[in-house]
């Protein structure tokens, strides 16, 4: 999917996704004090901002002017400010070194691509800093609910903790977890990869 196609996607006047941020976003990152946070591919802003009401200084990169619209309105709205980037993150570079938490959720792109983000995410962080990847799973296409169809884009806690290998982190957690969500014919499992690593203090 390239730019205009996600514009069109969020053009919509109510969120595309809601409002609630990710849950194992809330979970993982529940016991880290609150710094410096980057949100790559940030979409409508959910994360971002709910990172701002605890305290985060948040930066959130994202390629659709009409999600980072929507995001700006929605962090208005819960009285917060977050630093709103229009940037491709496979080619976006945020400051090195300068983070304490990295968020990298449901990027779902080729290997190459997804490679380059998730390098970025990774040289991001400081001392101590996190980063959290939590994806559609490989698993997902075909035991899983919903995600996307194209197993190009898919991917395994395992590849991304490939894909910052050499970087100096340290994995903390990796593996497939499961998603309730909720249908019209009642609650189905999606599978997710979730890969959680921090850089040495």
């Amino acid at each position: 999917m390239d730019r205009e196609d996600w514009n069109q996607r969020y053009a919509g006047t109510e969120l595309l996704w809601t409002a609630q941020p990710n849950r194992f976003l809330v979970a993982e990152t529940e016991g880290l004090p609150p710094g410096r946070a980057v949100d790559l591919a940030c979409g409508e802003g959910r994360n971002a901002v709910w990172l701002a009401e605890r305290g985060w200084r948040v930066t959130g990169a994202d390629f659709s002017d009409v999600a980072l619209e929507k995001a700006r309105s929605l962090a208005a709205a819960r009285a917060v400010e977050v630093e709103w980037v229009h940037a491709d993150v496979t080619a976006w570079r945020p400051e090195p070194g300068a983070f304490d938490l990295a968020i990298v959720l449901y990027l779902q792109l080729p290997a190459g691509e997804r490679r380059a983000a998730l390098r970025a995410a990774a040289a991001a962080l400081a001392p101590g800093g996190t980063l959290l990847v939590v994806a559609h799973d490989t698993a997902n296409l075909e035991h899983g609910h919903g995600g996307p169809k194209d197993p190009a884009v898919l991917y395994t806690a395992a590849d991304a903790a490939a894909d910052v290998a050499g970087s100096g982190l340290e994995v903390e957690r990796a593996e497939v977890v499961e998603r309730p969500v909720e249908t019209p014919e009642g609650e189905r499992i999606a599978l997710d990869a979730l890969f959680r690593a921090r850089r040495p203090a």
